[in-house]
Protein backbone atom coordinates (compact mmCIF):
# COMPACT_ATOMS: atom_id res chain seq x y z
CA UNK A 1 0.00 0.00 0.00
CA UNK A 2 1.32 3.71 -0.86
CA UNK A 3 2.19 5.71 2.05
CA UNK A 4 1.05 9.41 2.62
CA UNK A 5 4.10 10.67 4.27
CA UNK A 6 7.36 9.68 5.39
CA UNK A 7 6.16 8.41 9.16
CA UNK A 8 4.86 5.35 7.73
CA UNK A 9 1.39 5.81 8.68
CA UNK A 10 -1.71 4.95 6.33
CA UNK A 11 -1.97 7.12 3.53
CA UNK A 12 -5.54 8.23 5.13
CA UNK A 13 -4.09 9.39 8.52
CA UNK A 14 -2.39 12.94 8.74
CA UNK A 15 -2.18 15.81 6.35
CA UNK A 16 -4.07 14.75 3.39
CA UNK A 17 -2.84 15.73 0.02
CA UNK A 18 -4.05 15.80 -3.44
CA UNK A 19 -3.07 11.94 -4.18
CA UNK A 20 -5.11 10.88 -1.62
CA UNK A 21 -7.95 12.34 -2.87
CA UNK A 22 -7.08 10.75 -6.70
CA UNK A 23 -6.65 7.41 -4.21
CA UNK A 24 -10.20 7.85 -3.34
CA UNK A 25 -11.54 8.65 -6.51
CA UNK A 26 -9.81 5.57 -7.61
CA UNK A 27 -11.82 3.46 -5.29
CA UNK A 28 -15.00 4.53 -6.51
CA UNK A 29 -14.27 4.67 -10.27
CA UNK A 30 -13.18 0.43 -9.50
CA UNK A 31 -15.95 -0.10 -7.62
CA UNK A 32 -17.86 0.39 -10.71
CA UNK A 33 -18.86 4.58 -10.60
CA UNK A 34 -18.57 6.00 -13.89
CA UNK A 35 -17.58 9.42 -12.25
CA UNK A 36 -15.76 10.22 -9.12
CA UNK A 37 -15.01 13.87 -8.10
CA UNK A 38 -14.54 15.79 -4.67
CA UNK A 39 -15.78 18.94 -2.99
CA UNK A 40 -15.34 20.51 0.46
CA UNK A 41 -18.48 19.78 2.98
CA UNK A 42 -19.76 23.55 3.05
CA UNK A 43 -23.31 24.63 3.05
CA UNK A 44 -25.03 24.82 -0.07
CA UNK A 45 -26.02 28.18 0.57
CA UNK A 46 -27.09 29.53 -2.39
CA UNK A 47 -28.79 26.09 -3.29
CA UNK A 48 -30.44 26.77 0.16
CA UNK A 49 -31.56 30.06 -0.89
CA UNK A 50 -33.18 28.68 -4.22
CA UNK A 51 -34.95 26.29 -2.74
CA UNK A 52 -36.90 28.55 -0.62
CA UNK A 53 -37.68 30.87 -3.00
CA UNK A 54 -38.86 28.28 -5.68
CA UNK A 55 -41.10 26.75 -2.58
CA UNK A 56 -42.65 30.20 -1.77
CA UNK A 57 -42.87 30.31 -5.41
CA UNK A 58 -45.54 27.16 -5.53
CA UNK A 59 -42.56 25.56 -8.21
CA UNK A 60 -41.94 22.81 -6.04
CA UNK A 61 -45.81 21.73 -7.00
CA UNK A 62 -45.86 19.92 -3.46
CA UNK A 63 -42.80 18.42 -3.91
CA UNK A 64 -41.04 17.59 -0.39
CA UNK A 65 -37.77 15.72 -0.85
CA UNK A 66 -35.24 18.19 -0.47
CA UNK A 67 -37.93 21.03 -0.30
CA UNK A 68 -38.85 19.51 3.02
CA UNK A 69 -35.81 20.56 5.24
CA UNK A 70 -33.84 23.15 3.48
CA UNK A 71 -31.36 23.37 5.77
CA UNK A 72 -30.41 20.10 6.21
CA UNK A 73 -30.48 19.19 2.60
CA UNK A 74 -27.77 21.90 1.46
CA UNK A 75 -25.32 21.42 4.85
CA UNK A 76 -23.71 18.01 4.65
CA UNK A 77 -22.78 18.56 8.63
CA UNK A 78 -26.54 18.17 9.13
CA UNK A 79 -25.69 14.35 8.35
CA UNK A 80 -21.82 13.92 9.56
CA UNK A 81 -21.17 15.80 12.18
CA UNK A 82 -17.89 17.49 11.44
CA UNK A 83 -18.12 16.76 7.39
CA UNK A 84 -15.10 17.98 5.84
CA UNK A 85 -15.08 16.82 2.09
CA UNK A 86 -18.01 15.08 -0.07
CA UNK A 87 -16.97 12.04 -2.65
CA UNK A 88 -19.32 12.41 -5.26
CA UNK A 89 -20.35 10.01 -7.93
CA UNK A 90 -22.19 9.38 -10.62
CA UNK A 91 -23.44 5.89 -12.33
CA UNK A 92 -24.69 5.45 -15.96
CA UNK A 93 -28.41 4.13 -16.40
CA UNK A 94 -28.97 5.12 -20.10
CA UNK A 95 -30.18 1.80 -21.82
CA UNK A 96 -31.84 1.77 -25.25
CA UNK A 97 -35.81 0.74 -25.43
CA UNK A 98 -36.58 -2.06 -27.68
CA UNK A 99 -39.88 -0.84 -29.96
CA UNK A 100 -43.26 -0.89 -28.19
CA UNK A 101 -44.95 -3.99 -28.70
CA UNK A 102 -48.06 -4.11 -30.52
CA UNK A 103 -50.59 -3.49 -27.49
CA UNK A 104 -51.69 -1.51 -25.00
CA UNK A 105 -48.00 -0.50 -22.89
CA UNK A 106 -47.42 2.22 -20.72
CA UNK A 107 -43.80 3.49 -20.58
CA UNK A 108 -41.12 3.73 -17.92
CA UNK A 109 -38.62 6.65 -17.79
CA UNK A 110 -35.04 4.98 -18.57
CA UNK A 111 -33.61 5.95 -14.78
CA UNK A 112 -36.41 3.76 -13.41
CA UNK A 113 -36.19 0.91 -15.35
CA UNK A 114 -33.67 -1.23 -12.79
CA UNK A 115 -32.69 0.05 -9.58
CA UNK A 116 -29.69 1.49 -10.59
CA UNK A 117 -29.79 3.49 -7.04
CA UNK A 118 -28.59 0.34 -5.44
CA UNK A 119 -25.94 0.00 -7.73
CA UNK A 120 -24.82 3.54 -6.85
CA UNK A 121 -25.05 3.08 -3.19
CA UNK A 122 -23.10 -0.32 -3.27
CA UNK A 123 -20.21 1.56 -5.03
CA UNK A 124 -20.01 4.59 -3.07
CA UNK A 125 -20.46 2.13 -0.02
CA UNK A 126 -17.46 0.79 -0.96
CA UNK A 127 -15.69 4.06 -0.93
CA UNK A 128 -17.02 4.88 2.85
CA UNK A 129 -15.68 1.71 4.03
CA UNK A 130 -12.06 2.56 2.51
CA UNK A 131 -12.62 6.01 4.54
CA UNK A 132 -14.10 4.11 7.83
CA UNK A 133 -11.27 1.84 7.52
CA UNK A 134 -9.14 4.82 7.98
CA UNK A 135 -10.52 6.31 10.86
CA UNK A 136 -13.03 8.72 9.50
CA UNK A 137 -16.53 9.45 9.74
CA UNK A 138 -18.43 8.20 6.03
CA UNK A 139 -22.24 7.92 5.57
CA UNK A 140 -23.43 7.57 1.92
CA UNK A 141 -26.61 9.77 0.48
CA UNK A 142 -28.28 9.21 -2.61
CA UNK A 143 -31.66 10.08 -3.65
CA UNK A 144 -32.86 10.97 -0.49
CA UNK A 145 -33.91 14.01 1.40
CA UNK A 146 -30.15 14.48 3.19
CA UNK A 147 -28.03 16.03 0.50
CA UNK A 148 -28.86 17.86 -3.18
CA UNK A 149 -27.01 15.55 -5.19
CA UNK A 150 -27.10 17.60 -8.35
CA UNK A 151 -25.34 20.49 -6.70
CA UNK A 152 -23.18 18.26 -4.63
CA UNK A 153 -21.65 16.65 -8.04
CA UNK A 154 -21.52 20.55 -9.62
CA UNK A 155 -19.37 21.35 -6.92
CA UNK A 156 -17.12 18.14 -7.21
CA UNK A 157 -16.68 18.83 -10.75
CA UNK A 158 -18.40 16.06 -12.29
CA UNK A 159 -20.73 18.42 -14.68
CA UNK A 160 -22.71 21.50 -15.18
CA UNK A 161 -26.24 22.29 -15.03
CA UNK A 162 -28.32 22.00 -17.94
CA UNK A 163 -30.94 24.11 -18.90
CA UNK A 164 -32.89 21.61 -17.75
CA UNK A 165 -31.68 21.39 -14.27
CA UNK A 166 -29.89 18.25 -14.90
CA UNK A 167 -26.39 17.60 -14.50
CA UNK A 168 -24.54 17.01 -17.46
CA UNK A 169 -21.26 15.37 -17.66
CA UNK A 170 -18.61 16.37 -20.06
CA UNK A 171 -18.57 14.50 -23.43
CA UNK A 172 -21.14 12.29 -21.46
CA UNK A 173 -24.38 13.37 -21.19
CA UNK A 174 -27.10 13.41 -18.50
CA UNK A 175 -28.00 9.96 -18.44
CA UNK A 176 -26.65 9.30 -14.57
CA UNK A 177 -27.68 8.70 -11.33
CA UNK A 178 -26.05 10.62 -8.37
CA UNK A 179 -25.00 10.37 -4.83
CA UNK A 180 -22.52 10.93 -2.59
CA UNK A 181 -20.13 10.02 0.29
CA UNK A 182 -19.92 12.31 3.18
CA UNK A 183 -16.69 12.50 5.38
CA UNK A 184 -14.63 14.03 8.55
CA UNK A 185 -11.82 13.23 5.99
CA UNK A 186 -9.93 16.23 4.42
CA UNK A 187 -9.38 15.64 0.44
CA UNK A 188 -8.18 17.62 -2.37
CA UNK A 189 -11.30 19.26 -4.40
CA UNK A 190 -11.87 18.70 -8.19
CA UNK A 191 -11.88 20.91 -10.18
CA UNK A 192 -14.79 22.75 -11.39
CA UNK A 193 -16.65 22.63 -14.92
CA UNK A 194 -17.65 25.30 -17.13
CA UNK A 195 -20.90 25.88 -18.43
CA UNK A 196 -21.42 24.38 -22.07
CA UNK A 197 -24.80 24.84 -22.88
CA UNK A 198 -24.57 27.74 -24.82
CA UNK A 199 -27.56 29.53 -26.68
CA UNK A 200 -28.71 25.88 -27.35
CA UNK A 201 -32.39 25.60 -25.38
CA UNK A 202 -33.89 22.43 -26.78
CA UNK A 203 -34.63 21.29 -23.40
CA UNK A 204 -36.89 23.95 -22.89
CA UNK A 205 -38.48 23.87 -26.45
CA UNK A 206 -38.99 19.92 -26.26
CA UNK A 207 -40.87 19.82 -22.69
CA UNK A 208 -44.03 18.49 -23.63
CA UNK A 209 -45.92 20.61 -21.12
CA UNK A 210 -43.48 23.62 -20.78
CA UNK A 211 -42.71 22.91 -17.43
CA UNK A 212 -39.01 24.41 -17.87
CA UNK A 213 -39.87 27.92 -17.33
CA UNK A 214 -36.81 29.66 -17.74
CA UNK A 215 -33.24 28.55 -17.67
CA UNK A 216 -32.43 25.76 -14.97
CA UNK A 217 -36.01 26.35 -13.46
CA UNK A 218 -38.35 23.83 -13.55
CA UNK A 219 -42.17 24.16 -12.41
CA UNK A 220 -42.91 20.75 -10.72
CA UNK A 221 -47.03 21.51 -11.11
CA UNK A 222 -46.14 21.16 -14.74
CA UNK A 223 -43.80 18.41 -14.98
CA UNK A 224 -44.78 15.02 -15.88
CA UNK A 225 -42.11 13.31 -14.25
CA UNK A 226 -43.02 14.71 -10.78
CA UNK A 227 -47.10 14.61 -11.85
CA UNK A 228 -47.00 11.02 -11.90
CA UNK A 229 -45.58 10.63 -8.36
CA UNK A 230 -47.51 13.52 -7.32
CA UNK A 231 -50.86 12.67 -5.21
CA UNK A 232 -54.74 13.36 -5.98
CA UNK A 233 -55.89 13.16 -9.25
CA UNK A 234 -53.58 13.88 -12.43
CA UNK A 235 -54.12 17.22 -14.19
CA UNK A 236 -56.93 17.54 -16.52
CA UNK A 237 -55.06 19.48 -18.90
CA UNK A 238 -51.60 17.93 -18.34
CA UNK A 239 -53.21 13.98 -19.13
CA UNK A 240 -52.90 13.97 -23.19
CA UNK A 241 -49.54 15.08 -22.83
CA UNK A 242 -48.84 12.13 -20.42
CA UNK A 243 -49.30 9.89 -23.71
CA UNK A 244 -47.90 6.10 -23.12
CA UNK A 245 -45.73 7.40 -19.78
CA UNK A 246 -46.86 5.75 -16.51
CA UNK A 247 -43.12 6.81 -14.58
CA UNK A 248 -40.91 9.40 -15.21
CA UNK A 249 -40.31 11.58 -18.44
CA UNK A 250 -37.03 11.44 -20.93
CA UNK A 251 -38.39 14.00 -23.11
CA UNK A 252 -35.78 16.84 -22.21
CA UNK A 253 -32.68 14.44 -22.09
CA UNK A 254 -33.73 12.79 -25.24
CA UNK A 255 -33.34 15.99 -27.21
CA UNK A 256 -30.43 17.53 -25.63
CA UNK A 257 -27.62 17.48 -27.78
CA UNK A 258 -24.89 17.02 -25.69
CA UNK A 259 -26.64 13.53 -24.82
CA UNK A 260 -27.34 12.62 -28.28
CA UNK A 261 -23.74 13.01 -29.55
CA UNK A 262 -22.27 10.80 -26.53
CA UNK A 263 -24.66 8.22 -27.79
CA UNK A 264 -23.10 9.13 -31.69
CA UNK A 265 -19.69 8.47 -30.07
CA UNK A 266 -20.19 5.47 -28.65
CA UNK A 267 -19.94 6.74 -25.14
CA UNK A 268 -23.75 6.48 -23.53
CA UNK A 269 -23.34 6.06 -20.10
CA UNK A 270 -24.83 2.65 -19.04
CA UNK A 271 -25.01 -0.88 -19.98
CA UNK A 272 -28.60 -2.93 -21.71
CA UNK A 273 -30.52 -4.50 -18.96
CA UNK A 274 -31.24 -8.35 -19.28
CA UNK A 275 -34.80 -7.87 -19.81
CA UNK A 276 -36.33 -5.06 -21.19
CA UNK A 277 -38.77 -2.82 -18.85
CA UNK A 278 -38.99 0.04 -20.99
CA UNK A 279 -42.08 -0.70 -21.78
CA UNK A 280 -45.55 -2.27 -19.59
CA UNK A 281 -48.59 -3.78 -20.60
CA UNK A 282 -51.11 -1.62 -18.88
CA UNK A 283 -54.11 -4.14 -19.12
CA UNK A 284 -52.17 -6.83 -17.50
CA UNK A 285 -51.09 -3.89 -15.00
CA UNK A 286 -54.71 -2.82 -14.58
CA UNK A 287 -55.38 -6.68 -13.91
CA UNK A 288 -52.93 -7.01 -10.86
CA UNK A 289 -54.17 -7.17 -7.24
CA UNK A 290 -52.18 -4.82 -4.81
CA UNK A 291 -49.36 -7.39 -3.84
CA UNK A 292 -48.44 -7.89 -7.24
CA UNK A 293 -48.25 -4.66 -8.32
CA UNK A 294 -45.89 -3.40 -5.09
CA UNK A 295 -43.86 -6.40 -5.72
CA UNK A 296 -42.98 -5.21 -9.33
CA UNK A 297 -43.45 -1.86 -8.84
CA UNK A 298 -42.75 -1.10 -5.03
CA UNK A 299 -39.07 0.58 -5.58
CA UNK A 300 -41.08 3.24 -7.67
CA UNK A 301 -41.77 6.41 -5.45
CA UNK A 302 -45.36 5.98 -5.26
CA UNK A 303 -47.45 8.87 -2.92
CA UNK A 304 -48.15 7.07 0.54
CA UNK A 305 -47.33 3.38 -1.27
CA UNK A 306 -50.67 3.13 -2.37
CA UNK A 307 -51.51 0.79 -5.55
CA UNK A 308 -53.92 2.71 -6.54
CA UNK A 309 -51.80 6.05 -8.00
CA UNK A 310 -50.06 3.31 -10.03
CA UNK A 311 -53.43 2.31 -12.01
CA UNK A 312 -54.47 6.33 -12.08
CA UNK A 313 -51.21 6.70 -14.21
CA UNK A 314 -51.66 3.64 -16.22
CA UNK A 315 -55.65 4.52 -16.93
CA UNK A 316 -54.82 7.94 -18.48
CA UNK A 317 -51.93 6.12 -20.54
CA UNK A 318 -54.90 4.04 -21.50
CA UNK A 319 -57.08 6.69 -22.68
CA UNK A 320 -53.97 7.68 -24.96
CA UNK A 321 -53.26 4.35 -25.89
CA UNK A 322 -56.18 4.88 -29.13
CA UNK A 323 -56.74 0.92 -28.82
CA UNK A 324 -60.75 1.70 -28.21
CA UNK A 325 -61.53 -1.18 -30.37
CA UNK A 326 -59.50 -3.63 -28.27
CA UNK A 327 -61.80 -6.10 -26.51
CA UNK A 328 -59.28 -6.88 -23.33
CA UNK A 329 -58.72 -2.74 -23.36
CA UNK A 330 -62.82 -2.12 -23.56
CA UNK A 331 -63.26 -4.60 -20.59
CA UNK A 332 -60.63 -3.41 -18.19
CA UNK A 333 -61.83 0.24 -18.57
CA UNK A 334 -65.35 -0.86 -17.93
CA UNK A 335 -64.27 -2.73 -14.89
CA UNK A 336 -62.78 0.76 -13.55
CA UNK A 337 -65.58 2.89 -14.37
CA UNK A 338 -67.34 0.69 -11.78
CA UNK A 339 -64.18 0.54 -9.52
CA UNK A 340 -65.68 1.92 -6.02
CA UNK A 341 -62.57 4.19 -5.47
CA UNK A 342 -63.96 7.31 -7.29
CA UNK A 343 -60.53 8.65 -8.72
CA UNK A 344 -60.03 5.51 -10.34
CA UNK A 345 -63.49 5.75 -11.58
CA UNK A 346 -63.41 9.30 -12.50
CA UNK A 347 -59.72 8.28 -14.59
CA UNK A 348 -61.75 5.51 -16.44
CA UNK A 349 -64.46 7.48 -17.38
CA UNK A 350 -62.16 9.82 -19.09
CA UNK A 351 -59.99 7.44 -20.30
CA UNK A 352 -63.39 5.70 -22.24
CA UNK A 353 -64.40 9.62 -23.50
CA UNK A 354 -60.53 9.04 -24.89
CA UNK A 355 -61.01 5.91 -26.41
CA UNK A 356 -64.62 6.70 -28.04
CA UNK A 357 -66.19 4.51 -25.53
CA UNK A 358 -68.98 6.54 -24.07
CA UNK A 359 -71.81 5.02 -26.20
CA UNK A 360 -70.23 1.25 -25.19
CA UNK A 361 -72.53 -0.58 -22.87
CA UNK A 362 -71.41 -1.13 -20.04
CA UNK A 363 -70.78 -5.43 -19.64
Amino acid sequence: MRRGNETGRSRFHGPVSALVAEEVIAVGVAAGLDAVGVAPAKPFDSTRSTLLERRDQGLHGGMAFTYRNPDRSTDPSHTVDGAQSLVVGALGYRNSAAPAPNRAVGRVAAYARSNHYAKLRDALGQVADVLRDAGYKATVVADDNALVDREAARRAGLGWYGKNSNILLPGRGSWFVLGSVITTAVLEPSNPVLDQCGPCRRCLDGCPTGAIVAPGVVDARRCLAWLVQADGDFPLEFREALGDRIYGCDDCQEVCPPNKMAESNGVGAGEGLDDDTAWVDLVELLASDDDELMARYGRWYIPRREPRYVRRNALVALGNSGRGTDPDVVEIVQRYQADPDPMLAGHADWAARQLGLDSVELV
